[in-house]
């Protein structure tokens, strides 16, 4: 009998068994890939690379620099971390949120944690990754799966699953240690060994590989700024009681949500009040606005303005959107597509010309950038700053310095809007924040804009990396930061988000990725009734409704 053929990377491997792990084929052709590998695809499916092949097949392997195959890694130094924690201290492990490039993760009993603990977890998973304990998927029936957290006081896991509707569950076993995660895992510990544990706060931080490439580990970077808004966010969440999908299920389930709505609009509100007094007490001339994309920057500006005009200012909104240069000067992107993400987009010269003039009292030209053309025009109207009125400027690049480089620092106020996520599945399953932005994108380019799923889908990477690029690197500049992201929003989302997500076909390219957040949403109870929703609501953004856009 013959062997095996595989064609991966566009390149014959024949293999002489009958049946083949794809972990196997990995080793083969891991010198190829710059990041370890994760996961495999074929037809149009990922595979963990604990999968048999019996047939020949066409296999596209996912290594670390990719998205899906970075979640895979990090998914399992939250394993190695959960089980290290258990074995040194018995002591249970919340993993939070990202920051600085990996994942900050508290004991569940809050207390801060010593320096020599620290060590302690660095150095046991480093034993892990030694020792190449396997790490065995197990299919097991979600009701055994819930007994069995349930029996180990594991109740978070348990009281997850029982919004699960499949009748079986993945649970992966480690050395005697058991946990549900969503999502492929590696075959054993050994496959991370690009890892660091760095202290911060009352917790620590885990780290994986520098931009996914194998051996170079992240280094810690502290993120004051973005670690007080994580802060103000998880105080948010206890003032609602809600610390995961289980506590807000359980309110929609009690039909008790239109009060939760109210509070967080009204947290919402003080917020951006608290900001606008602190802008008037700066008597500052020019507020720059930047966010990634989906981030509600549009909303936040206009509720804003409003609160300015309480404090008796008449800010002035200007777009920089407005100073793109011609389409024919715009640079090109890896894809050979114009790449409006970039600094290089705009007309830095003529935008600090303008700026500056209005500062001084001069009278400008109002200018309008054409997307149907492509071109820049300037108007017969004119525009100029009276007194109590500050210049509002939301775009992208509002904190970047190249921006507005030849305007006085000490006229500048900078907002940073973030999208922080305030509650997870379970204790090791966070709710990554770019999958919100994304889901709002995918609801609004679907509602607004006349694009699929699919199309929002297929630009998502080109637009990660414009931020990371363009965005992320300049947000600890902000003078204030705020978090758009409201509690309830992926209940109120899931309704249309699942029906644009049902229209990409099975075999597309995108099914992968529109999978992933469907096995998402679905744990997920939905709120259809959307009156306690204000019109000002920043999520009105996305979903329709917007009485200030």
């Amino acid at each position: 009998m013959s062997g095996l053929k595989f064609i991966v990377d566009g390149k014959n491997i024949e293999i002489d068994k009958q049946s083949v792990k794809l972990s196997e084929i990995a080793k083969i052709v891991e010198d190829r890939y710059p990041g370890q590998i994760c996961s495999g695809i074929i037809n149009n499916r990922l595979y963990d690379l604990n999968h048999t092949l019996y047939d020949n097949e066409t296999i596209a392997f996912v290594d670390t620099t990719n998205e899906d195959g970075n979640r895979v890694y990090f998914r399992g130094l939250s394993l190695m971390l959960a089980m290290a924690c258990k074995e040194l201290f018995n002591r249970k492990v919340y993993v939070k949120h990202s920051i600085s490039g990996g994942l900050y993760c508290v004991f569940k009993e809050t207390r801060t944690l010593k320096e020599e603990e620290i060590n302690a977890i660095r150095n046991k998973m480093l034993e892990y990754v030694r020792k190449d304990y396997e790490i065995e998927t197990i299919y097991m029936p979600t009701d055994e799966a819930i007994d069995m957290f349930e029996k180990s006081k594991r109740l978070d896991k348990a009281n997850l699953l029982k919004y699960r509707k499949e009748d079986v569950i993945k649970v992966y076993c480690c050395n005697g240690y058991y946990d549900c995660f969503y999502g492929n895992m590696f075959p054993s510990t050994g496959y991370m060994s690009d890892l660091d544990v760095e202290k911060m706060a009352d917790g620590m931080v885990i780290m994986g590989a520098k931009n996914g490439l194998k051996g170079n580990i992240s280094e810690f970077k502290e993120m004051q700024k973005l670690s007080d808004v994580y802060r103000e966010s998880e105080q948010w969440s206890r003032t609602l009681g809600i610390d995961s999908v289980v506590d807000l299920n359980r309110i929609i389930e009690k039909n008790e949500y239109g009060e939760m709505i109210r509070t967080v609009e009204a947290l919402h509100e003080k917020k951006i009040a608290e900001i606008a007094d602190t802008i008037v007490k700066s008597g500052s001339k020019v507020i720059l606005i930047a966010a990634p994309s989906s981030s509600g920057k549009t909303s936040f500006a206009h509720r804003l303005s409003i609160q300015l005009k309480v404090n008796g200012l008449k800010p002035l909104p200007i777009s920089i959107d407005n100073y793109f240069l011609n389409r024919e000067f715009t640079p090109i992107d890896q894809d050979g597509e114009h790449d409006f993400e970039s600094i290089e987009a705009v007309d830095i010269k003529q935008f600090n010309r303008d700026i500056n003039d209005l500062i001084q009292g001069k009278e400008i030209n109002k200018i309008e950038f054409d997307f149907l053309t492509g071109k820049r025009v300037v108007t017969d109207e004119k525009i100029y700053l009276g007194k109590n009125q500050p210049i509002i400027l939301e775009g992208i690049h509002g904190l970047n310095p190249s921006l507005t480089e030849f305007i006085d620092d000490e006229l500048k106020f900078k907002i940073y809007i973030s999208v922080i996520t305030q509650i997870n599945l379970d204790d090791h399953n966070r709710i990554p924040t770019t999958d919100l932005r994304l889901i709002r994108r995918m609801v609004r380019d679907y509602n607004f804009r006349g694009y699929s799923a699919e199309k929002t889908i297929e630009k998502w990477p080109s637009v990660r990396r414009g931020e990371n690029k363009n965005i992320f690197p300049y947000q600890e500049q902000a003078d204030v930061m705020f978090n758009s992201a409201s509690v309830f929003e992926l209940s109120v989302l899931k309704t249309q988000a699942k029906k644009i997500l049902g229209e990409i076909n099975e075999n597309s390219n995108y099914q992968i990725e529109a999978n992933r957040l469907r096995e998402l949403l679905q744990y997920f109870y939905e709120i259809e009734d959307l009156g306690d929703i204000g019109p000002t609501s920043i999520i009105r953004e996305f979903i329709g409704g917007s009485r200030i856009l």
